[in-house]
């Protein structure tokens, strides 16, 4: 029975896996994504949502702790700096995970781990493009009414030429 025991080992020792982990969210705060297996993906997601939560709050003590998991000040500096302003608003779900399938040497599932306000493809960058844009679910109505109204002012001017070519 697996009762309490919610943490993914990935065949690894505690100290080895922490490494890993230290080192995949170092990676992924500098690069903004890190392809990786899916099993590592979502350990990674575990393991740095909560520190991107701690970089909200910019202060010597959050500085400390996320330090104390990552051991790298490059990354820390990118985290607290552009990382925290851009994810300031948002409440969590710092991350998306997408499966990418499998790889060709041995069969494992790959995918692509990335932080979310930091691509432009599915990013706010289109979003706010589209928010001036109305937002109904009937304008297929309304678009009816002007193309009949447009025809009917257009078909008496098509049927007067209609009316002179017959007469003669």
């Amino acid at each position: 029975m697996r009762h309490g025991d919610k943490i993914k080992n990935l065949s690894r020792t505690a100290s080895h896996r922490r490494a890993l982990l230290s080192n995949l969210a170092c990676q992924l705060i500098q690069h903004k994504r890190v392809v990786t297996t899916l099993a590592k993906a979502k350990a990674l997601r575990v393991y740095v949502e909560p520190l991107i939560t701690k970089a909200k709050e910019n202060t010597t003590h959050q500085r400390r702790v996320v330090f104390s998991y990552l051991q790298d000040k490059e990354a820390i500096t990118e985290l607290f700096s552009t990382v925290a302003t851009k994810i300031a608003g948002r409440p969590g779900g710092y991350t998306r995970i997408i499966k990418l399938g499998t790889r060709v040497g041995d069969n494992a599932e790959t995918a692509m781990i990335e932080l979310v306000d930091f691509n432009e493809i599915y990013g706010k960058g289109k979003g706010e493009e589209k928010e001036g844009a109305k937002k109904t679910r009937r304008g297929g109505a309304r678009k009816k009414v002007e193309t009949t109204e447009a025809t009917a002012t257009a078909a008496p001017e098509a049927a007067a030429p209609a009316k002179e070519e017959a007469s003669k």
